[in-house]
């Protein structure tokens, strides 16, 4: 005998959702941005500085989830190491970065609590650190190169978030982020590359299926990146790695879509054109 099953609810993507968060998420979103555009047009150790911020609050946040402990005075002392490590490079170069890195990592593994986590999330957050601001560099395709990867990487985290939250339907990723949707996942891509293509079109002289192709690598991977901090976060069972930013949670969750697409850039950009011209190998073919 078959037990009846109750029938699924109609699906309606005009139904009503909540976006009670909304105001806080929008407000939030607006001094970023105007932030981070203005740090990227000063350059130098004004974005160095920016950069190490972000990614110092980033790590802060990843040493009290991977030790399952408020911050003790070892990751203090790491914390200030992945800001120093980032502002060191407008003023020694590359090598005081990876110097001061090394020793965070050096550090770590003599505490040894937690050791493989605190390293993996040291070399990581400062890796992507140096990848934005060796991008970044002191001219103006710098400028450019770093405003087309923070527009395609916003415009898919607002397409998916808007996309996802009005259309809703099957799940991306049910056991890793059980809130992310194909629909969101699909509608970020498309916004994202076509907000990325269109800026592409009026800044470059470069063909625009190239364009349409970096646009849409980053958007991609930015997703991955996302969902790679859902993992990670899962991991240690927790929901928000922060509180920090209004309707956003904390830096990790509002920069975890950055740290892989500012990877795959800066790999383009060096192995199109070397590590003296990324800015340039990734907008100018």
């Amino acid at each position: 005998m078959s037990i009846p099953q109750a029938p699924r609810p109609k699906f309606d993507p005009w139904a009503k959702r909540s976006w009670t968060d909304l105001g806080p998420r929008v407000a939030s979103g607006v001094v970023l941005i105007v932030v981070t555009v203005l740090g990227l047009y000063l350059g130098g150790y004004v974005f160095a500085a920016l950069v190490g911020i972000a990614f110092a609050g980033c790590y802060r946040e990843w040493e009290r989830m991977v030790t399952l402990k408020p911050l003790t005075p070892v990751g203090g002392v790491l914390v200030g190491l992945v800001a120093a490590a980032t502002l060191a490079y407008p003023w020694l170069g590359p090598l005081a970065t990876l110097a001061l890195l090394a020793l965070a990592a050096a550090l770590a593994a003599v505490d040894r609590d937690a050791a493989l986590w605190r390293i993996a999330g040291l070399l990581f957050f400062g890796a992507v650190a140096l990848a934005l601001v060796a991008m970044r560099g002191t001219g103006w395709d710098g400028f450019l190169a770093a405003l087309f990867l923070g527009i395609v990487v916003w415009l898919t985290d607002t397409g998916a978030f808007f996309t996802g939250r009005q259309v809703g339907g099957e799940k991306l990723a049910p056991g890793i982020s059980p809130g992310k949707t194909w629909s969101g996942a699909i509608g970020g891509l498309a916004i994202g590359t076509l907000g990325g293509l269109i800026y592409w079109l009026f800044t470059t002289t470069s063909p625009w299926w190239i364009g349409l192709m970096l646009a849409g690598g980053i958007s991609v991977i930015a997703q991955i990146g996302d969902l790679a901090e859902s993992a990670v976060k899962r991991r240690f069972r927790i929901k928000d790695s922060g509180d920090i930013i209004p309707g956003h949670g904390g830096l990790m969750d509002r920069l975890d879509s950055l740290t892989f697409a500012a990877l795959l850039a800066f790999a383009v950009g060096v192995g199109h054109a070397g590590y003296g011209a990324i800015a340039s190998g990734l907008i100018h073919w």
